[in-house]
């Protein structure tokens, strides 16, 4: 159960909420361009442009969830599962692993653009990284400045879409998620006007009345109409503090508290970590569930040429600043 979104002022924004019940140890990786990623079932490149994002490091090799590549390409993965499906090999085509696709698209893509002509060849194949780490039933956004994309892998083939509202969450499929949005046509910021009844005198008797039926359970159908209704409507500075801190408002209002999601082995969904990276700067900041404060990594300030992953563990405890206490 997890939220991706896009947002631009003047940089371009992007990131997700990971909503699940425990952690995988992910930390901040910075993948530089001679680390040595080696690919099932195609040819290993000789070089990548340089990534940034969250990842588990497995055996040296980092597992990103999302993540942006030095030419502000960017990728993620949330859950699909009932409906992803992967395919044993084919002759003619490229067979790219599901914990492959974020390094193979931004390895190797500038835009959304190269995106596509790749994933013209691309076969999602039923491989695990390891048997601790199994495939995992995923589809992707993929997003630049310019636009964005939802890619899924169906009992039916591979699907493209043009994802105009920048957002994705997980079931059911993207398109049907599109189509949902026409449930919520007359939701609205502005104040609305009586059309139950003219001879009424119905008042208004609150603000915020244009976004009655706005959905506000934790499904994943309802979470992609409010961050769409909220990132669609959002408004913001065009400075980094002002920028940042209205994505992760945007993130916040599909934000998951402990206790409100049960799993069936007892375990609650909480959103583990929100992240947010400037993909002009190559700056990923983030937040957890249990510290509120925003924490940044800079990719430039690393050796890209490197072939060694740098990670960063994330900062997990509150910080709290006493505004009364003397320094």
């Amino acid at each position: 159960m997890c939220t991706a979104a896009t947002y631009k002022t003047k940089n371009f924004y992007f990131g997700r909420t990971l909503d699940y019940g425990f952690s995988y140890h992910e930390s901040v990786t910075v993948t530089p361009r001679n680390f040595p990623f080696r690919f099932r079932k195609v040819e290993d490149p000789r070089s990548h442009y340089a990534i940034i994002g969250m990842a588990t490091l497995s055996e040296d090799y980092p597992l990103y969830y999302d993540a942006t590549n030095e030419k502000g390409l960017s990728m993620a993965g949330l859950n699909f599962p009932g409906y992803a499906d992967y395919k044993a090999p084919e002759t003619g085509k490229d067979n790219v692993a599901s914990f492959e696709m974020i390094p193979w698209i931004l390895g190797q893509c500038d835009t959304v653009q190269d995106a596509r002509r790749l994933l013209a060849r691309i076969n999602v194949v039923n491989i695990g990284f390891s048997e601790k780490y199994p495939p995992s039933p995923l589809h992707w956004i993929i997003s630049d400045r310019e636009e964005s994309i939802t890619v899924e892998s169906l009992k039916d083939g591979l699907k493209i879409y043009d994802n105009p509202v920048g957002i994705l969450t997980n079931n059911p499929p993207f398109d049907y998620q599109m189509f949902y949005l026409n449930n919520f046509r007359y939701v609205s910021p502005e104040t609305p006007d009586n059309l139950f009844c003219k001879d009424l005198p119905l008042e208004l008797y609150s603000r915020g009345m244009g976004g009655m039926g706005l959905p506000g359970d934790l499904s994943s159908a309802s979470r992609f109409v409010r961050a769409a209704f909220t990132k669609l409507n959002s408004l913001s500075g065009d400075s980094e503090s002002e920028s940042i801190s209205q994505f992760f408002h945007i993130l916040g209002s599909v934000s998951q508290a402990r206790g409100t999601v049960h799993l069936e082995n007892g375990e609650y969904v909480t959103t583990i970590y929100t992240s947010c990276c400037n993909t002009d700067k190559g700056i990923y900041y983030y937040k957890t569930y249990e510290n509120s404060q925003i924490t940044g990594v800079d990719m430039h300030k690393e050796n890209l040429d490197g072939d060694r992953p740098i990670s960063y563990a994330l900062i997990t405890g509150q910080q709290i600043r006493m505004q009364n206490t003397p320094q």
